[in-house]
């Protein structure tokens, strides 16, 4: 275990860039070092927001620095495996913003070289360190749930399209730019989440259909060249009777939908918001609790420390050697396997096997 501070690097100061730095500066654990970025003007600008000596507008130059343990790469989805691959074959542990690529070929390229140069990969996902999925794995993890065979995934915003709704940037939704809308921006969250929750499953056949009917403001449509999903729907068949369904929605004309589940024989769990159900007897108990007293015990009676506070705060203690490392590239690669197969299902109109996902995956990824 180090007690050294991790020296971090970050590929792009974007919207989700410049979220990310907020929280490396209030991880005393941890340095950013540089940053890289296109636009050399904003990477300037915010490198001195945060105090960042070093500046760069080739993230191969940044990649060059022996004093950088690991990049955070915060770019646009088909940006991510061309970048992350060359983090890894420069000796770098890799922080990747979600979701993983923008196809499984990339994804599944970026896991193996991984694997091969025997670096870390980090997918991010804020979900899975919110209180109410630590609060689920606890249950699940316990035999609370009894025997689990069905989840369901679920995302929900009455109009919240990137850019045309009037937020962000118009690459949110352009395929060229991110190869998917709802799916990939929302629904990578509550797939991954739910995929940690069961043990991360192997995926055997998906179905699914995708939608965009919601009307939107037509000078944003015309400007942006929207041309990505906003409702996405998926079925899928996993290994051990297990099943998923899916509904992933940007924009809908429905006041809320209730958060994502887990069902197993002896109870179910619920994440928002958050719910225990369970029968004794002839009674049906219907339990919810104060969960920031649940996240206190687990600092002060179990002593945690801070290594499951954010996705940042688990990276760097990662890098540190003082946890293990969650297994979100493995969780994110079968997550890509359920994306991409909700699009092929789509498009051939039937049911399809993880296996043809795989064979027909084609690269998105920009070449740089």
């Amino acid at each position: 275990m180090s007690t050294s501070k991790a020296r971090v690097g970050v590929i792009g100061v974007g919207q989700i860039g410049k979220y990310h730095l907020s929280n490396y500066s209030k991880i005393e654990q941890a340095e950013v070092v540089a940053v890289a970025d296109v636009n050399e003007a904003e990477a300037k600008r915010v490198a001195a927001l945060y105090n960042i000596p070093h500046v760069y507008t080739d993230f191969r130059e940044l990649l060059k620095r022996d004093d950088i343990q690991a990049v955070d790469v915060c770019l646009h989805n088909n940006f991510h495996a061309p970048v992350v691959i060359a983090a890894l074959e420069a000796g770098k542990d890799v922080f990747c913003e979600k979701p993983m690529a923008g196809a499984y070929i990339d994804a599944e390229r970026m896991f193996q070289t991984a694997r091969t140069t025997g670096q870390k990969l980090h997918i991010q996902c804020a979900n899975i360190f919110l209180n109410a999925a630590k609060a689920a794995k606890v249950l699940i993890d316990g035999g609370h749930l009894g025997k689990l065979y069905h989840a369901r995934s679920v995302g929900h915003r009455r109009r919240g399209r990137p850019y045309v709704d009037g937020y962000g940037s118009p690459t949110f939704v352009q395929k060229q730019n991110s190869a998917g809308g709802a799916l990939y921006d929302m629904g990578v969250y509550h797939i991954n989440t739910i995929l940690f929750l069961l043990g991360n499953p192997n995926i055997l056949r998906i179905s699914g259909k995708t939608y965009q009917e919601t009307p939107m403001d037509a000078r944003r449509q015309s400007a942006s060249g929207y041309n990505v999903e906003e409702l996405g729907l998926g079925f899928v068949r996993l290994e051990g009777g297990l099943t998923l369904d899916i509904i992933e929605a940007w924009a809908v004309h429905l006041d809320k939908m209730d958060g994502s589940v887990v069902l197993g024989s002896e109870g179910g769990v619920r994440l928002d918001p958050f719910g225990y159900f369970h029968t004794v007897g002839d009674i049906d108990f219907d339990t919810t609790t104060p969960l920031d007293r649940f996240e206190w015990r687990q600092h002060a009676v179990h002593e945690v420390g801070d290594v499951y506070d954010s996705p940042q705060h688990h990276w760097v203690a990662a890098l540190q050697g003082r946890v293990e490392l969650i297994p979100m590239d493995e969780i994110a690669l079968n997550t890509m396997l359920i994306s991409e197969g909700i699009y092929l299902s789509d498009r051939l109109g039937r049911e399809v096997t993880a296996e043809e996902v795989r064979e027909m995956s084609v690269s998105t990824a920009i070449k740089l």
